[in-house]
């Protein structure tokens, strides 16, 4: 895994030297996510820590749309994204979870606008709170929910990519699933249940294909999750 994740950062800062077309990348859903897109709801695309997902955003410019990224940098986080490593402005703007509300006015104004919004859903940001416990490799695993809540809010689709290296200087990005979250359900994180645990089946089925190529170095299956009796009336309002 180690040697995989050195492989990646290598790639990653490859594209960002010499420009996206030094890497080849084969995407699987094309029209499928031009069609979403065409719905005028926005997109929201629901990726993971796994191939080297910098290097295949590169691959989105044809869907002709800003993207926005849920994206947190920690003070001293010496780890450079693949436009620093070339010294260029960042094509997509970043949305920092920090921010008022963890951001949520921000990304329901991207999707009103029909733009792209980008978002990790292995990663918990924030409170606890924002998290479900899904069955994930055998145990249940925390997953953040507010990708899915946004959803039923707006009515965006959520398209799952996922990359993987599949060769010397290959990649390959799928829309592994769509998401469609119905409209107006219940605030509780329960009701977001069953589209959270349509992402992890997915990202299972990934970490069965490339055990290697799945960079989890946290552990997920910590499931110490605060009641849901016990969110406050503020937290409801939170997307």
């Amino acid at each position: 895994m180690s040697l995989a994740l050195g492989k990646s950062l290598i790639d990653r800062a490859v594209v960002g030297i010499l420009g996206p077309s030094s890497t080849g990348v084969t995407l699987k859903g094309r029209d499928e996510l031009l069609a979403l897109l065409d719905e005028g709801k926005g997109l929201i695309l629901v990726a993971a820590h796994v191939g080297s997902w910098q290097t295949t955003m590169a691959a989105l410019d044809f869907l002709k749309q800003p993207v926005s990224l849920l994206m947190q940098k920690e003070e001293g986080d010496i780890d450079r994204h693949y436009f620093e490593h070339g010294g260029r402005e960042s094509p997509f703007r970043i949305i920092d979870p920090r921010g008022y509300l963890g951001g949520a006015l921000e990304m329901l104004e991207v999707l009103k606008r029909g733009e792209i919004l980008s978002v990790m859903g292995d990663r918990l940001l924030g409170s606890d709170r924002s998290a479900v416990s899904v069955d994930f490799l055998g145990a249940p695993a925390r997953f953040p929910f507010s990708a899915y809540k946004l959803a039923s809010a707006t009515g965006a689709p959520i398209g799952v990519l996922l990359s993987a290296k599949v060769g010397v200087d290959q990649y390959e990005l799928s829309l592994a699933r769509v998401i469609r979250v119905p409209g107006n359900l219940r605030r509780s994180p329960q009701s977001f249940i069953p589209y959270v645990k349509e992402f992890s089946e997915a990202l299972e089925d990934y970490a069965r294909q490339y055990p290697y190529q799945f960079f989890n170095f946290f552990d997920m299956w910590d499931t110490q999750l605060p009641p849901a009796d016990g969110i406050s009336s503020q937290d409801e309002k939170e997307l």
